[in-house]
């Protein structure tokens, strides 16, 4: 699993003029799955988000995660994060898992966020959304399990 995280002062999705998942100060992580992907790396990757540490602490270092500072998280199904690139101008899309496989994996990772404490958000799987980002820093970073 990939994700691609940014440390937001606010993000939303909507979804034919409707939002569907907000958030105020915290992250935005628009995640990818692959098809050797499964529970463990859906969880592995909730903690990874979970304790990432992009926050400002009082000294101005980037020391605090999100939960430690009590920001929430919007969670993107993002299967472009395993476009191929490398060769002509036309990504490939093999190496992305099928929703069938990627849904409950994302699912999975929210239900894991929740656990840990984490307010999350959510796009609309398979929908065609409009993601809105106010990027904070500009702070952004790959993550992968």
């Amino acid at each position: 699993m990939r994700a691609l995280v940014q440390r937001v002062t606010r993000a939303s999705v909507t979804v034919d003029g409707e939002v569907t998942g907000a958030i105020g100060a915290g992250l935005c992580a628009l995640i990818g799955v692959t098809h050797t992907d499964g529970a463990t790396e859906a969880a592995e990757l909730a903690r990874k988000i979970w304790h990432l540490r992009v926050f400002s602490d009082a000294d101005g270092r980037m020391n605090l995660s999100v939960a430690d500072n009590g920001g929430e998280v919007l969670v993107v199904s993002q299967f472009t994060l395993y476009g191929d690139t490398r060769r002509g101008r036309r990504p490939s899309w093999v190496d992305a898992a099928g929703p069938e496989q990627a849904e409950p994996l994302i699912d999975q990772l929210c239900e894991e966020l929740r656990a840990l404490g984490a307010a999350v958000a959510t796009g609309r799987f398979r929908a065609d959304m409009a993601v809105e980002i106010v990027n904070d820093g500009p702070v952004t970073l790959m993550l992968e399990v």
